[in-house]
């Protein structure tokens, strides 16, 4: 790997969507407002802030227009949405998000358990999103959910996920996401298939979006990285987690991968003292404990004072 990266790190925080949503008890509007302002400030690059998917669907976004209309826009931070279909894209045109995120499972099984849809069903639908942000003037980017594994069928052909970036590609995306949706994604496994893609598209930024389900999500940017990809999402705390994985730890935690990048003098511009303190206050919002390691453990340079005497532990 090369070490001597000169590229940014790009992060994206995806905390107050894909890690609020999978919250049991509903996090009041304005606190879901101020968690956003605080995000903003902290030097990411982007916030997915919500999403536009039917109220009884997701109830904890039901308020996605009322937080998407009161938060305090930083010009440096790209503002986004996920935009499930046509309706949500109708409601999404007078939120002027400054992009438009699609999710797309490539595999059958998925896409039919998720959506509703067969995987051309799928991509018709983000067609005619696609057009919508066209004529206002709106970026779009693709995501591909169940790219490194799927619940319903394993191992993922690479000939499926290369279907869906061309799909995406023909419908003029230059921005696609790849998911390890439930994290069971390995270092090789991410490298390679991120090496094909960037080579079969060298125009296209792609961006990977992971679980560390399994304990493997730092081990997987790092190969995301030396596979040429410098835009990751992250979610504050690690909020989030797995419907096929009752109990298991959501996205990689946003502190705990810019500490990492920080420790590889990796450039990310992103204030880990910041997140932390973040962390704490979303622990306190949600409730429960946070996944993030170094929310607990803190810094790895954190220095500790010496005792003045031997401390014995106890037995």
């Amino acid at each position: 790997m090369n070490w001597e990266l000169n590229d940014f790190i790009k992060v994206k925080d995806v905390g107050p969507r894909d890690g609020l949503q999978m919250e049991k008890n509903f996090i009041p509007t304005e606190e879901k407002i101020k968690l956003i302002n605080a995000l903003s400030k902290t030097g990411v690059h982007g916030i997915q802030v919500t999403s536009l998917v039917h109220p009884k669907a997701v109830p904890q976004l039901a308020d996605a227009e009322i937080v998407m209309k009161n938060i305090e826009r930083q010009a440096s931070v790209k503002y986004s949405v996920l935009v499930p279909n046509e309706r949500g894209a109708e409601r999404a045109v007078p939120l002027q998000a400054d992009e438009w995120e699609l999710m797309h499972s490539v595999t059958e099984s998925h896409s039919r358990s998720n959506a509703n849809k067969s995987v051309d069903e799928s991509l018709k639908e983000h067609e005619r999103v696609v057009k919508i942000a066209r004529e206002n003037n709106v970026t779009v980017q693709g995501g591909m959910a169940t790219a490194l594994g799927c619940p319903f069928e394993g191992k993922v052909p690479f000939e499926r996920v290369l279907y869906t970036a061309e799909a995406y590609y023909s419908m003029g995306i230059r921005h696609i996401g790849v998911a390890d949706t439930i994290g069971c994604a390995d270092p090789k496994l991410v490298y390679t298939t991120m090496k094909r893609l960037i080579d079969k598209f060298p125009d296209v930024e792609f961006s990977l979006h992971l679980h560390n389900t399994r304990g493997m999500a730092l081990a997987n940017v790092l190969a995301g990285i030396n596979a040429g990809v410098l835009y990751f999402d992250a979610s504050i705390g690690g909020l989030g987690g797995c419907p096929y994985a009752p109990g298991a730890t959501g996205n990689v935690a946003t502190e705990d991968l810019v500490h990492m990048l920080d420790l590889m003098n990796l450039q990310s511009g992103v204030d880990l003292d910041q997140l932390l303190t973040i962390a704490k206050d979303v622990e306190r919002l949600v409730g429960h404990k946070l996944e993030s390691t170094i929310h607990r453990a803190g810094p790895s340079y954190q220095i500790h004072h010496a005792p003045a005497a031997q401390e014995k532990l106890a037995k």
